[in-house]
């Protein structure tokens, strides 16, 4: 196990200026980083090169969850008070019960009823949860997707100021499964063209689900990373994902995670040789370094916050000193950081 457990030993310097605002208008035109897990060696490009370190046998495991516009803003049906809705994760498939954020706080009590647009949409506060979310039930005529896609905005970070123009942006390409409250921003580099390649170089893809909650923004306030309380996602892994997966293995394939939210599934279920089952369930993995992967040889990711538990998990997967090592780089280089910005591959 590594000493590196104090959350300041994961902070680097980031000028505000190089925080992405904006997407690119081409995807695969950012640029990419690639670092050498075992030298710490680092050499750069650009994303659609990404093919180039890819093999004939390996297999790409992407999420192809979707963003769902999760932020409503609405007002209590007793007083007219304004209250703003976070929509967090469903509690159950299909259910019209929600986990949210509420503010202000004492707007949403148990009991209260909240009502958005024209009344075509009213919830009602059930209970407050350990951590001060709020559990609610909606209540509307229809379809409910069809009613948040009229309502509801895009929940973009904090640290993005600009309103994003086109929703699709905070989509990636192969976006399919509804329930995520923040995108899975490694995947947004990939074109379907560029996909299309990959695969005809002889790359299995295999897509799985993760839904990304707001939990994943949530800094780590304790100083020992071991006392930090990790957030809870739900997943999905179809048998023909998981087959997908285990074949590439046998074979000699290397497995290739796109972002943190593919590695925490696969790592959720993953047995000691690497074997993925079938699975659909909630984890609340917490990947710090110390962590042995058993599931991912290769990883493409952001450029993550400082003392976050992204941060952590990459510093897991290729070793604390060169993961900040390769920040320091970029930052030296001007990459663009965050949801918006440039990648790194790490294999």
């Amino acid at each position: 196990m590594e000493d590196n457990l104090s959350v300041h030993d994961y902070y680097y310097d980031l000028p505000e200026e190089l925080i992405a605002q904006d997407p690119l208008s081409e995807r695969s035109s950012s640029r990419l980083l690639h670092l050498d897990k075992k030298t710490g060696e680092i050499t750069h490009g650009i994303f659609r090169d990404i093919i180039d370190y890819l093999n004939p046998g390996d297999c790409l495991v992407i999420n192809d969850t979707k963003v769902i516009p999760a932020r409503l803003m609405g007002s209590r049906k007793e007083t007219g008070g304004a209250v703003e809705i976070l929509l967090l994760k469903r509690l159950k498939d299909r259910s019209d019960e929600w986990e949210a954020l509420a503010g202000p706080g004492k707007k949403a009590r148990p009991g209260d009823r909240i009502v958005f647009g024209n009344g075509e949409l009213e919830c009602e506060v059930l209970s407050v949860t350990e951590e001060g979310n709020r559990i609610i039930r909606f209540y509307y005529d229809g379809i409910f997707e069809e009613v948040l896609d009229r309502l509801g905005t895009m929940p973009l970070p904090p640290y993005i100021k600009k309103q994003l123009q086109d929703r699709d942006r905070y989509q990636t390409v192969y976006a399919k499964t509804e329930g995520s409250a923040a995108a899975p921003t490694a995947g947004l580099h990939f074109t379907p063209e560029l996909l299309d390649k990959i695969s005809q170089k002889g790359v299995n893809i295999a897509r799985i689900t993760l839904h990304v909650g707001l939990g994943t923004f949530r800094p780590v306030k304790t100083d020992n990373i071991k006392d930090h309380k990790m957030h809870s996602e739900h997943f999905i892994i179809t048998k023909e994902a998981a087959d997908t997966i285990n074949l590439a293995r046998e074979n000699g394939g290397r497995i290739i995670s796109v972002g943190t939210t593919s590695t925490r599934a696969l790592e959720s279920v993953a047995d000691e040789s690497g074997h993925i089952s079938e699975t659909s369930a909630d984890t609340s993995i917490f990947i710090y370094p110390g962590y042995r992967f058993k599931a991912v040889d290769a990883l493409i990711t952001n450029f993550h916050l400082p003392e976050s538990t992204l941060i952590m998990l990459v510093s897991a997967f290729a070793g604390k000193d060169n993961v900040m090592n390769a920040y320091k780089e970029a930052v030296n280089e001007k990459y663009r950081f965050f949801s918006f910005g440039d990648a790194m591959l790490i294999s």
